[in-house]
């Protein structure tokens, strides 16, 4: 999951990170603890979140708001981190997540989506809409079930087409 990100990577948002197993794994490759964010919605697990991680920005909130709702951290980041159940939400949650996720991210920068089965858990309609392509970049066949990770960027030839923050 956290493979292609390092300290060169910048900030990063990571979108449900529960007790913040990855989040430690981000320190552990050199992201500093102040270029983390951390979007939680369960109110106990964002508590245990700011006192593990007390420089970390900690927004408690639904990503499904992450479009409309402006961050702590610089307005562009290098990578998002998900463990967010997409398959179980709805097309529209979907939606507003990757809107914005893409909102945040800087020209180059990737989403890093953890799922559990056997395909990515952006459906290909919604992909297509947004001119975003998933490659699957690993995951354990040990696991029950299954897990993988995808990530999921920009299509190269939609580039010129997304706003990116803080461009107006």
């Amino acid at each position: 999951m956290t493979r292609d990100v390092a300290a060169e990577t910048g900030s990063v948002i990571e979108l449900g990170p529960g007790t913040g197993v990855f989040t430690a794994e981000l320190l552990r490759r050199g992201v500093a603890e102040q270029d983390i964010t951390l979007v939680e919605l369960n109110p106990r697990f964002a508590k245990l979140l700011r006192r593990r991680f007390a420089k970390a920005q900690i927004m408690e909130m639904n990503a499904a708001k992450l479009y409309t709702t402006p961050l702590l951290t610089a307005p562009r980041v290098g990578a998002v981190l998900s463990g967010l159940g997409l398959p179980a939400m709805s097309t529209e949650q979907v939606t507003n997540i990757l809107l914005g996720v893409f909102r945040y991210l800087k020209p180059g920068g990737a989403m890093y989506q953890f799922t559990y089965g056997p395909r990515c858990p952006v459906p290909a309609a919604i992909l297509e809409s947004l001119n975003l392509e998933a490659k699957r970049m690993g995951g354990t066949l040990f696991n029950l079930p299954p897990a993988s990770v995808y990530r999921i960027t920009v299509r190269q030839t939609a580039l010129s087409s997304i706003r990116y923050a803080g461009d107006r």
